[in-house]
């Protein structure tokens, strides 16, 4: 039997909570530009890249590849425009890396990219996990699958932990069925959507190998590595400069001896855990401060985390 064929009609954008809307409207398919400094001025796509750089620290490799691709995306417009017509380059991408490497992060300013060179029409990225494609019963999991491609039409869908897609073991499992939707639309509509998978390396491995159709739509395989202790050091900085907390004189070497004990210890997310440390450490803050509720509280004393406050972790108490 011949399988059905799916096509997903383009349709608005999702909710803020789903998406990051791009600001800049895609260069004219007009444009004259003969140039890579035109491109660039018209696209203003060497803006997110430099944010890109800025906001994330490390991943060195990881911002070379999204540097290279944007390259080849001006290039092919500059041969557009000198009537150089080729098909659209594939663009589907898969990130692999452990949890809090900067996966979605990527994913959301690849998308900006994408859009302001005028590969995707709004820019905006729709993240999902199999929850959202797969159904629980027959019949339920091609509307499912068929709703969230309508909504990231026209943009980038990012599924994350894909692997979780494939469940061989289960007879009655219907990820195959998202599976095949998923392939037929990255086929036939690659031009108005970008899909990136995501996950552990080694499972992505497995998956494609079981897999070998998506295997052979994904163009750009990229690797996210973990951060090293000084990096992490720096994401913390950049964490509690953004919620107007810094340190206490002292504290970053605590900080820095907490992360030495951290890493090694199971579940530990890079980033993520960062984030979970400081704000574990801002609630023993907050405790403290709130014990002494007669004493008149300074700015120095409502912005600053000591010692204390993360020294109480267990990860001191149980460093092994």
């Amino acid at each position: 039997m011949t399988a059905p064929m799916y096509s997903i009609p383009g349709s608005s954008a999702p909710q803020a909570s789903a998406q990051a809307q791009a600001q800049t409207p895609a260069p004219a398919p007009g444009s004259a530009a003969c140039t890579v400094g035109d491109v660039l001025r018209e696209s203003q796509v060497e803006a997110v890249m430099d944010e890109l750089d800025r906001d994330l620290v490390g991943l060195a490799p990881v911002k070379q590849r999204i540097r290279d691709i944007s390259a080849l995306l001006v290039i092919d417009r500059l041969r557009r425009n000198l009537g150089l017509h080729a098909q659209n380059p594939s663009l589907h991408m898969c990130f692999t890396g452990n949890p809090g490497t900067g996966k979605t992060t990527v994913a959301l300013r690849m998308a900006e990219i994408l859009h302001r060179l005028g590969y995707v029409r709004k820019g905006h990225l729709v993240a999902v996990t199999r929850d959202d494609l797969v159904g629980q019963y027959i019949g339920h999991t091609a509307p499912k699958t068929k709703e969230v491609l309508k909504k990231a039409m026209g943009g980038v869908l990012f599924i994350d932990e894909a692997y979780y897609l494939y469940r061989p073991e289960n007879e009655r499992d219907y990820g195959a069925e998202a599976i095949e939707i998923l392939l037929q639309v990255m086929e036939n509509q690659r031009d108005d959507l970008v899909v990136i998978l995501a996950g552990y390396k080694d499972r992505m491995d497995t998956f494609f190998q079981s897999n070998p159709g998506l295997s052979s739509r994904i163009a750009h395989h990229i690797d996210f590595p973990d951060y090293a202790v000084d990096e992490l050091l720096q994401i913390a900085g950049k964490m509690l400069h953004a919620q107007h907390y810094r340190f206490d004189t002292g504290t970053e070497d605590v900080m820095r001896q907490y992360l030495e004990r951290r890493i090694v210890q199971p579940h530990f997310a890079n980033a993520r855990s960062v984030r979970n440390a400081l704000d574990r450490a801002r609630l023993r803050q907050a405790s403290r401060l709130f014990a002494d509720r007669d004493r008149e509280l300074t700015e120095h004393d409502l912005t600053t985390i000591t010692a204390a406050d993360l020294q109480a972790s267990r990860v001191f108490q149980n460093p092994s």
